[in-house]
């Protein structure tokens, strides 16, 4: 069974854990502060979860989920994850991270940067525009008529693959938004970012529309 590793462990980043965890994937969690800090969460997740370093949460993931806040992700350890894929849900937010002229322009997307960062890792954008409480509680088996979907980046099919699976087995289908400079469309603002989840109208067709409504 494939190996989870988070490399920081907020409300998106422990809820994928849960998820991961109750699918039956063994879960590596990190965060800035220690593996310490996590004792009581991977007490919760049971025996499936530990907590590591983020190089070692890195090392030990086969697919690993970056979860922390856009102004810290050149933190994110490169050498462990070369080759790995790697789903990125960062948003900017400029109040938090500071401005950033390249988003600001855009002449990059926020996975765009990570990508540029970690060098041969395969990124994949994703839940970054679902609600965690929304993202713990929608999850539907394969199948399922009112089952929700997430959006999707990325510019190695394989990474995409890999992410549709994982996505597929926590409970949600997956939407091909396209490339890594097309990922703006699910972010901040945009149709597709939390509204859906809220309105219960986020199934496949719904999630492809928003994401052609996106305009900058």
């Amino acid at each position: 069974m494939t190996t989870i590793g988070l490399i920081g462990s907020g409300n998106i980043g422990s809820t994928v854990a849960k998820l991961a965890v109750d699918a039956g994937y063994d879960v590596v969690l990190s965060n800035s502060r220690g593996p310490e800090t996590l004792a009581d969460l991977v007490a919760a997740l049971g025996p499936k979860a530990r907590a590591a370093r983020p190089a070692e949460a890195a090392a030990a993931g086969d697919i690993v989920v970056v979860t922390v806040p856009l102004k810290a992700y050149r933190d994110v350890p490169a050498e462990p994850l070369a080759g790995k894929v790697v789903i990125d849900t960062n948003n900017y937010y400029p109040e938090r991270d500071g401005q950033i002229a390249e988003l600001d322009s855009g002449t990059a997307t926020t996975s765009g940067l990570l990508q540029e960062h970690l060098g041969t890792a395969k990124v994949v954008k994703g839940f970054n525009n679902i609600y965690f409480k929304h993202l713990a509680e929608q999850g539907r088996p394969s199948g399922t008529a009112d089952r929700a979907a997430l959006p999707i980046f990325g510019d190695a099919p394989d990474a995409k693959r890999a992410a549709t699976e994982f996505l597929d087995t926590i409970g949600y289908d997956a939407v091909d938004g396209g490339t890594l400079a097309d990922s703006w469309r699910s972010e901040r603002d945009t149709p597709v970012y939390v509204q859906p989840y809220r309105d219960a109208q986020a199934d496949t067709a719904s999630v492809r529309a928003r994401l052609d409504e996106a305009a900058r």
